[in-house]
This record gives C-alpha cells, structure tokens and sequence, in this order.
C-alpha cells in the first residue's frame, strides 16, 4: 500500500512538472508569436516600401522616335508634343505629337533650331514654345513657336530675355509662359514671363529659393511650383509656390524630414532630373536621382501642403525623362539609364489598384 502511494506520488509529480513545462512552452510560443506581429505590423506602417500603396501604371503604345533622354515636352490642347534630346551618340531635332484618345504617335515637322538636349518648353495660347538648352558646344538662348494648324515652327524674335541656359523650368499659367532657373555657367534662380501676344519677356521676381537646375515646375489652380533640383552638388529642399497675381513667392513645407511632427518622417521627394505632372488638381513627381535612380512616386496636395507616397514607377528605373498632363491624365516617358536610353510611355492612374498584369 505503502509503495502503490510512493509511486502515485511520483507519478503525480512526474504529471504536474511536465503540465508546468508544458504552460511554460505554449507562453514562450505565445509571446513570440505576438512579437513576430508586432515586428511585422509596425514595420509595415514605419517603411513606406511595405505598405500595400494606392495607384497604377499602365503602359502605351511607345513614343515612335528614336530612344532619347533630356527631351523637351509640352502640350496644347489634348495633344502631348515630344522632341529634341540625346540619343546615346547624337542630339535630335525631330518631334513628334501624342494623342491619348487614339493612343498613337505622328511625327510633326523637325524643330527648326539646332539640334539640343536639356531645352525647355511649354504651350500657351494655343501654340507651342521651345528654346534654351544645350547643343553639344555652347548653351542656348534662342526661342521658337510651333503652330499645330501649320505644322510650322517660327523663330520668336523676343529680345532681351533670359540669358542662354539650359536645365531650366518651364510651365505656363493662362496665357503667359514663364521661364527660370537652369544654368548658364552659374546656376541660376531668376523669373521670367513670356507674353505671345507681345512677343515679349518680363523679369519677374527670382525664385524664393536656392539657385539650381534640373528642378521640376507644376502648375495647380493659377499657381506654380518649383522644388528639387541640385545646385552645386547639393540637392535642394526648399519648396515654393509663385502667385502670378501678386508676383510673390510663398515657401511651402520643405521636401525632406525637416521638423518635428510625423507628417515628413518618411519624406524621400528630394532629387534632381526628375519629372512632375499634375491630375485632377493633385501633383506627382516621379523618378530621377539622388545620387542613386528614383522610382518612387509622390503624391502633392495643395491643399495641406502634404505629400503622400504612391505606386512606384513600373518602368524601368530611370533619370532625364519628361511628363506632360492632357486630358485629365498624366503621363512619363523617355529618359536613361546609365547609357540606356528609353522609348517607353507609362500613363499614372493615381486613384487605381495596383495591377502589375496590365
């Protein structure tokens, strides 16, 4: 009797320390568990590169010229218009019109100014303008029109005027195209106005930042934008909008992590050669370089003066390419990498799901 209780006692014991083992392991695997999600969870909110982002990429029908990078782009109407550049070996003088609606390509009369890359452009008034930019041997002053009834480009005989330059901004607002930037020998943050109707140029008020080149420009309700770029060697953070009504700058959020809050923890929108576009009152800026190429895409809200991550570019990664916005819709080609250089179109769908399929 006395052993059978010995042996029920150790077995007993035996039973309870194996359970205590047993709650001990099945804590460990809980605790662990929770960790794992934890990690997971708020790596997934802290890394923008983790977080399932909103917008799509849809690529069309290729730009029909030869491959090219540092190309000029604007558009009149609902016509997208692309040329000039460097194609790896030469620069190029052919251009070339994009309408989205047929999602094809015709090739309009050459520029009639030399062939360059880096120039600047934009529509206005119903007709296009090109000028600036680089030739190979010396920096460009000269300004040209492009009628799309004749299909005709016509020296503008403007004097005065911004100097020779190239890697500027461009953009119009209503009928006035405007000018700045770039770099003629010194970079440069001077403002220009350009009224068709006159045939005229109007210094403006410099820009509000720091001198520099290959920056981007936007327009969004009446009012126009410029950030990144580089001026020597440093990329720039300042951010500022011009007010044609008043011709004032007003600085904006800078485009880097620059205070406190949380707003800009995971801002990376600094860069230079990248591209912007504007849809439905919203501004992207997509590619570039900042030492190393760009594909993220960034999302600008006027309105809170925020940005917000998007889909990043699904081409290849890529610098020195161009964007224009025409009928509500936004769209990037050309560009390089390395010595590669681009033919590809690739339209932003911003509100879209990702679908890597189309």
């Amino acid at each position: 009797m006395k052993k059978a209780f010995i042996f029920n006692t150790i077995f007993y014991n035996k039973l309870k320390i194996k359970f205590n083992q047993m709650k001990i392991y099945k804590n460990h695997l809980v605790i662990a568990l929770l960790l794992v999600l934890s990690f997971f969870a708020s790596y997934s909110c802290d890394d923008p590169t983790t977080t399932v982002l909103i917008g799509n990429w849809k690529e069309q029908s290729d730009f029909e010229g030869v491959a090219r990078s540092s190309a000029t782009a604007f558009s009149i109407n609902d016509i997208g218009y692309v040329g000039l550049g460097y194609d790896g070996e030469d620069r190029r003088s052919d251009f070339w019109a994009y309408d989205p609606g047929r999602n094809s390509w015709t090739q309009i009369a050459a520029f009639a100014g030399s062939a360059r890359n880096s120039a600047t452009g934009f529509g206005a008034a119903g007709k296009g303008y090109v000028g600036f930019g680089y030739d190979g041997e010396a920096k460009l002053k000269d300004f040209w029109q492009y009628d799309p009834a004749s299909n005709t480009w016509d020296s503008v005989d403007a004097p005065n005027g911004p100097s020779a330059r190239y890697a500027a901004v461009a953009f119009s607002i209503g009928d006035i195209g405007y000018v700045g930037t770039g770099y003629d020998g010194n970079y440069l943050k001077d403002f220009w106005a350009f009224d068709p109707s006159s045939n005229t140029w109007t210094q403006k008020t410099s820009y509000g930042g720091s001198k520099r080149r290959d920056a981007v420009g936007f327009v969004i309700d009446g009012k126009g934008y410029i950030c990144t770029g580089v001026n020597n060697g440093s990329y720039e953070k300042e951010f500022y909008m011009y007010d044609p009504s008043s011709d004032s700058w007003t600085a904006k959020r800078k485009i880097y992590n620059s205070s406190d809050e949380s707003y800009d923890d995971d801002y990376a929108i600094v860069r230079s050669n990248a591209v912007a576009f504007v849809i439905g009152g919203m501004a992207y800026i997509a590619t570039g370089t900042i030492g190393s190429l760009k594909n993220d895409v960034w999302e600008y809200d006027p309105v809170t003066d925020l940005w917000e991550p998007k889909t990043n570019f699904e081409g290849s990664t890529r610098t020195d390419a161009v964007a224009f916005s025409i009928a509500g819709r936004g769209f990037v080609l050309t560009g390089k990498s390395t010595s590669y250089q681009f033919d590809d179109i690739w339209e932003f769908l911003p509100n879209d799901d990702y679908d890597k399929e189309d």
